[in-house]
């Protein structure tokens, strides 16, 4: 009865797709001497119909897995990227492993194992991972991939974005260098109706907004098998990137006088990225050292003007500048070693985070000039220095349950160096414990108790005015990170030839929550709330379509929630945490057509978002909440994949409901109501990729 409960809720709201026989073999092909369904093994015979051409497109058709990126830990910390190359961690800050694999061709994948984390020994991870065992081959291979697309309104098209990778080894070295331009675009337009507090309309506006991100990402990873069991890697990575924003409307007032309003963003910088490891035999263990360097500049300039066409009113405007440059340097080193069942690490590290920020606000004055205005608050220099050391224990307690034990602490010094007050000076504990159980081979459950420190940006130290809605954020030298204490269980279920299924529920206690507070007299901006709790569930499953008869089709299907409850800062009534991820949820078909080169496909997909809470404003913003989307695809056209797809066919919209108060919302009376209903339309994409 009770498994019988479980896997109704595992399959609630869960994805369904279709297989082939490859994968039904694949589910049962564990090597023998691992635990009843320790590991799931897949081969690339199992990815066949897909026409794979890298790594990456072998992992995304893996049933019921989901790919989790590194978090943006504070430094380097435990594992987070659930993914695993050769069963180690890459390490640097953004984990590294997904991009590796999309520059990896097919051919060199040996298998996937999809296992359980606690039984790794790998300090942080938890629930199921993917550990891609790579094969070495003979002579050089490498990978492109086109990926132009266009909107139906609005934005320039995407021409410049896809991949070029080419790897090769020489002697010891194996290395990977590649060049990835990349794209991004935004744009809508509509109609905004502006309401007094009686909702009576008193302004009509048309807007358009549109973004044209462009970056060219340049990197190389090097692989050194050096002396005896040895390894290193070295990674270089060095990414310019191009981010104008054009934001202008027109705005008709019911006496009849017209405006205009243009906002234009841009933000034209750089990031540069060095990191390497190096892993040796050292006494009964392995000892791993690290290192991790980053650099951005990020230039911004931001300028708001408005203009009275029907008066003959002078225009006014302002102007923002942000000359901001982050550093992060970290050292760290990792010794592992075996004592019977027990596998140990223990690791420290230090890092250096600082952000030196130089900003200026300007006024437009009657000449049609902007004039800089006193601004001390948008100038500054953050830094941190943080120590951390954690003890892992990682043993199997039987043949069926694992244990892993984390504990250590960080003590850290913030100093905004600007200002007279000293370095502020924290101590946390922090560390998890995670069992895995595998009560039969079909079952798979994972309990994480974590103590958490989570992360917190730089610029909120410093004043940071949004000018497109007239708000001014002011500084907090007093911001710290949130922790949080966190629990967290994974349920799996191997459903046989019909696929795979999975639940995961969480439960987080935060403290210092990072929300807007109230600063100063009259002045709000980020800062911390003392407390607040988030809790939800995620179902996502894949089913296997064959054993009804439809060869080649697949289902995936994910649905969650997320509960949180925060006081507010004004009103000390509770509310959901501002602008939670609360709910979301997908369906994605895929049909490869039996004995042809064809696929299909179609899904939906639906998120939603709590209302921002501002302490002048409550905003909700909702970018297409629900769309469609449809492709097919051609494996092998002239040894090619070709890919077209369509999303949003139905026009999701873009809409904004947001309502301003005359001062504090807990005092002032409402001053307006603002709605947005913004046409997105269509986005057609091209997929064209191929090894060589």
């Amino acid at each position: 009865m009770a498994a019988n409960l479980i896997r109704l809720s595992l399959l609630a709201g869960a994805a369904f797709i279709a297989p082939d026989a490859a994968y039904a073999k694949s589910q049962s092909t564990a090597p023998a001497a691992a635990p009843a369904a320790a590991k799931r093994v897949y081969t690339p015979a199992d990815f066949a119909r897909f026409a794979p051409k890298t790594a990456y497109d072998m992992l995304t058709q893996v049933p019921s897995f989901t790919i989790h990126s590194a978090e943006q830990e504070r430094g380097l910390g435990q594992a987070s990227e659930n993914v695993l190359i050769n069963g180690q961690r890459i390490a640097n800050k953004s984990g590294g492993a997904i991009d590796q694999l999309q520059r990896t061709s097919a051919a060199s994948v040996e298998r996937i194992e999809i296992v359980d984390a606690a039984g790794l020994g790998i300090a942080g991870l938890s629930g199921q991972v993917a550990n891609i065992i790579l094969k070495e081959t003979k002579g050089g291979s490498g990978a492109f991939e086109w990926n132009p697309g266009f909107r139906a309104h609005f934005t320039e098209p995407e021409v410049m974005k896809g991949s070029l990778s080419y790897s090769d080894r020489t002697g010891p070295v194996d290395y990977t260098l590649s060049i990835n331009p990349g794209t991004g675009r935004g744009g809508l337009g509509g109609p905004v109706v502006i309401s007094d507090a009686n909702h009576n309309v008193i302004e009509r506006r048309h807007e358009v907004y549109h973004s044209e991100y462009q970056e060219v990402a340049f990197k190389g990873k090097f692989g050194l098998d050096g002396p005896g069991t040895s390894v290193g890697n070295l990674n270089l990575g060095y990414t310019p990137y191009w981010s104008p924003v054009f934001q202008r409307d027109t705005r008709l007032l019911t006496t009849g006088e017209r405006r205009n309003r243009l906002n234009i963003q841009n933000k034209d910088g750089y990031t540069a990225d060095v990191s390497g490891d190096y892993e040796f035999a050292l006494g009964p263990g392995r000892l791993k050292t690290i290192g991790v360097w980053h650099h951005e500049h990020a230039p911004l300039v931001v300028t708001d003007v408005l203009t009275f066409d029907s008066t003959g009113a002078e225009p006014s405007g302002k102007q923002f500048s942000r000359d901001a440059k982050y550093a992060e340097a970290i050292a760290r080193g990792e010794y592992h070693w075996k004592s019977g069942r027990n596998d140990w690490q223990f690791s420290l590290e230090r890092a250096f985070n600082s952000l030196d920020q130089v900003g200026g606000l300007f006024q437009l004055n009657p000449q049609r000039q902007f004039v800089a205005i006193p601004f001390p608050e948008g100038t500054g220099k953050v830094t941190e220095v943080r120590y951390e050391g954690i003890a892992t224990l990682s043993r199997p307690l039987t043949a069926n349950l694992d244990l892993q034990v984390a504990a250590g602490a960080e003590t850290s010094a913030l100093d905004r160096l600007d200002d007279d007050e000293p370095a502020r000076k924290f101590f946390r504990p922090k560390g998890s414990l995670t069992l895995a159980w595998r009560p039969s081979k079909s079952w798979d459950v994972s309990l994480k108790l974590r103590r958490r420190v989570g992360q917190i940006d730089f610029l909120d130290f410093l004043s940071q005015p949004v000018l497109s809605q007239d708000r001014e954020n002011a500084g907090n030298p007093e911001l710290v990170p949130p922790q949080s204490w966190e629990a967290e269980t994974e349920i799996s279920h191997d459903l046989g030839r019909w696929g795979k299924t999975r639940l995961n529920l969480h439960y987080y206690w935060v403290q210092d929550i990072i929300d807007v507070i109230p600063i100063g007299t009259d002045g709000q901006g980020i800062g911390n709330l003392p407390r607040a709790i988030k809790y939800g569930a995620e179902s996502t499953s894949t089913l296997l379509l064959d054993p009804i008869g439809w060869h080649g089709a697949k289902i995936d299907l994910n649905a969650g929630f997320e509960a949180s409850s925060v006081k507010d800062p004004l009103t000390g009534q509770k509310r959901p945490i501002s602008g939670n991820y609360d709910r979301w949820g997908s369906a994605q078909l895929r049909h490869d057509i039996p004995g042809s080169p064809f696929a299909w496909g179609a899904g939906v997909q639906y998120q939603h978002y709590a209302k921002n809470y501002y302490l002048t404003e409550v905003i909700r913003t909702l970018d297409i909440p629900v769309a469609y989307s449809l492709f097919v695809e051609d494996k092998n056209f002239l040894g090619l994949t070709v890919r077209a797809s369509v999303f949003n066919i139905f026009d999701g919209r873009h809409t904004v409901d947001r309502v301003v108060y005359s001062g504090f919302r807990d005092r002032s009376p409402v001053l307006f109501f603002e709605k947005h209903d913004d046409l997105v339309g269509p986005l057609f994409d091209l997929t064209i990729k191929g090894t060589f």
